[in-house]
């Protein structure tokens, strides 16, 4: 299950182009029986994601990609807040024996120097504490690169997106042997997420 906002939704990409189908791709490569289930949401923050929570881990989820928080700062919310709503989403999963990734995101720099340091910080205290795997920026290798990335400058093209997903991989793939199923999917049931 990926929660996230238009990063994950793939703004401005063909649904075949965002980073979650560029997972099921690799994962269906790699011989999981996972289905991946893209519940992005462009314009959510990390309170949006907190309220959607219940009907996106509903079902056999077995992994969580949490990518929230990149809208927080844009609008420049308070750190605190986006860091209290991540945590609950975070131990709601984890109550629910389903592993987090957490993926961090960088604020822009309008809002000052520290308010960008506390929030970078925010993403790796948190993973820290709760213990989840953790992708330290989202847009690694992507952000602030005109060629990666489509004209607003702030979402992923298709290139973009095969390095994020690239990138999300090393980050995911430990975690696919702690949740892969027992036994193949079946079909015309529910499948892992």
């Amino acid at each position: 299950m990926f929660l996230g906002d238009s990063l994950t939704a793939g703004y401005g990409l063909d649904i075949e182009q965002s980073v979650p189908s560029l997972v099921q791709r690799q994962l269906d490569a790699e011989g999981y029986t996972f289905e991946v289930v893209n519940a992005g949401v462009s314009g959510d923050t990390s309170a949006g994601g907190l309220r959607r929570l219940e009907w996106s881990l509903d079902g056999d989820v077995r992994i969580l990609v949490l990518e929230l928080g990149a809208n927080d700062g844009l609008r420049g919310l308070p750190v605190a807040d986006m860091k209290k709503n991540l945590k609950t989403i975070i131990t709601t999963a984890k109550r629910r024996g389903i592993e987090v990734l957490l993926t961090g995101m960088e604020a822009p720099p309008n809002y000052g120097p520290a308010y960008t340091s506390e929030f970078r910080r925010a993403f790796r205290d948190l993973a820290g504490e709760e213990h989840v795997a953790f992708m330290p920026f989202y847009l690694y290798q992507v952000a602030g690169i005109p060629t990666l990335n489509i004209a607003d400058g702030m979402h992923p093209n298709p290139a973009g997106a095969r390095i994020v997903e690239a990138n999300l991989w090393r980050s995911l793939e430990p975690l696919l042997q702690a949740g892969a199923p027992a036994a193949p999917a079946r079909r015309g049931g529910a499948q892992d997420r």
